[in-house]
């Protein structure tokens, strides 16, 4: 509990700038075996390569294993190309192949995807278009609908991810944007005073966050991502942090100390009248909502230490939902509204991530990297990206939530945390 106020109250260390090359340090046992041809091009050099970050795409999520094109037999281009028997030879267990044309300076991948274990066609020719510049967008694209056809679950490859840069000489902080495989960085906003805690809205228009701009206290703003116009939502003393997004983003959950004890608070955005949620002698922070927006999940150490509660909106009724660990804290529920997912410490060991079964209580550890923080979801339920550390630099992982893929972003030369999965783009 103590740790995060500090961090409200504290310089955030950080250094340089780093590309967030994820890779996948653990996968499933038996990856589904795909081969990617690249596709049929006539005119010079593209920009991207697409059926290779589709192959990128696909193994990022640990469920996939991409063939290289070195080992592919043939190139094929249209159905009747395909020859089963090369791409059985070769363990492959699906097989997608595209060619991409251009007109009017405009771009147009048709793909097809094929069962080479029952020998058919899996979808008819799909067709994605773009300018040179969307020419990855399309590629996520066709990663996602690949992704979904084989597994059934929704793909995340054409999402984003928000999360936060420090610079240590001279000292500057960035909040950043890119995509979800560290790839088109670009910075949304720069500061000589630390940011935190970035959310975004349901919609994926907006990011709040908390920086210390005014008069070096934090504060609650929110910011345009496309034209990058910010308010600021709350001035108040004391502590002003941990946003967080009601799911129909109408109002905003924080932690404030205006009162003179932390509290969780609910903001309206459009009218920034304020309900206060709870009032206990304890730290109470870390307000995130439930999926249903019915009630709030939060951080409170009223029972000595830090554990997470539930306030039900309509009563106003309270309850302590964790009992596994002495320390549980950062409460974010999954999509689906069944999973919380949280900070765990049990007596001898550091902080992990964990995931706990909301209707039966039950808690599995995910997380084997060391000072774990800032869990994020990621919109389809499957995965989670979190903040830790590995070669004494900040890092960020992300694991699924069956704890069976495990992805990591080695050591660079500086530090990112805070990151903030966004929602699916409509």
């Amino acid at each position: 509990m103590k740790r995060y106020l500090l961090l409200c109250l504290i310089l955030v260390a950080g250094m340089a700038q780093a590309q967030l090359n994820l890779r996948v340090t653990k996968g499933v046992d038996n990856p589904t075996k795909i081969a990617v041809v690249p596709f049929a091009w006539q005119g010079g050099k593209l920009s991207e390569d697409i059926a290779k970050i589709v192959g990128n795409d696909l193994e990022f999520s640990g469920q996939f294993q991409a063939t290289s094109p070195d080992r592919m037999l043939s190139f094929p281009r249209s159905e009747a190309e395909v020859h089963y028997r090369d791409w059985k030879a070769l363990g492959s267990e699906y097989l997608l192949i595209g060619s991409i044309t251009e007109q009017a300076g405009r771009y147009y991948a048709s793909y097809e995807l094929f069962d080479v274990v029952q020998q058919k066609r899996v979808f008819a020719k799909l067709t994605v278009d773009g300018s040179s510049a969307q020419l990855r967008d399309m590629a996520h694209h066709i990663s996602d609908k690949v992704y979904e056809t084989i597994t059934g679950i929704r793909g995340i490859f054409s999402t984003k991810l928000i999360y936060v840069e420090a610079f240590k000489q001279p000292q500057k902080y960035r909040l950043m944007l890119s995509d979800i495989d560290g790839f088109r960085s670009r910075m949304l906003l720069e500061s000589r005073f630390p940011l935190l805690s970035p959310v975004w809205s349901p919609n994926g228009q907006r990011v709040a966050y908390v920086s210390f701009e005014a008069d070096n206290k934090p504060a609650i703003y929110i910011q345009d991502i496309a034209t990058g116009r910010r308010q600021q939502m709350t001035n108040f003393r004391g502590l002003n942090g941990a946003p967080a997004w009601s799911p129909d983003g109408q109002k905003l959950a924080m932690a404030l100390s205006k009162d003179g004890n932390p509290e969780i608070y609910v903001m309206n955005v459009l009218t920034r009248q304020l309900t206060r949620v709870t009032n206990h002698f304890a730290i109470d922070h870390e307000p995130t909502w439930s999926a249903d927006g019915a009630s709030i999940f939060f951080t409170s150490d009223r029972g000595g230490k830090p554990q997470i509660y539930q306030v039900h909106l309509a009563t106003m009724q309270q309850e302590r939902v964790t009992f596994d660990g002495d320390y549980n804290a950062r409460p974010r529920v999954s999509p689906d509204g069944k999973s919380l997912i949280m900070l765990n410490k049990r007596p001898g060991t550091t902080h992990h991530i964990a995931a706990q079964d909301i209707k039966s209580g039950n808690l599995r550890i995910l997380s084997e990297t060391n000072l774990d923080e800032s869990p994020t979801i990621a919109p389809n339920g499957a995965m989670l990206m979190y903040a830790t550390r590995s070669g004494g630099k900040g890092v960020l992982a992300a694991v699924s939530l069956d704890a069976r893929v495990k992805i990591l972003q080695p050591p660079k030369q500086g530090d990112v945390r805070e990151p903030a999965w966004s929602p699916f783009f409509n």
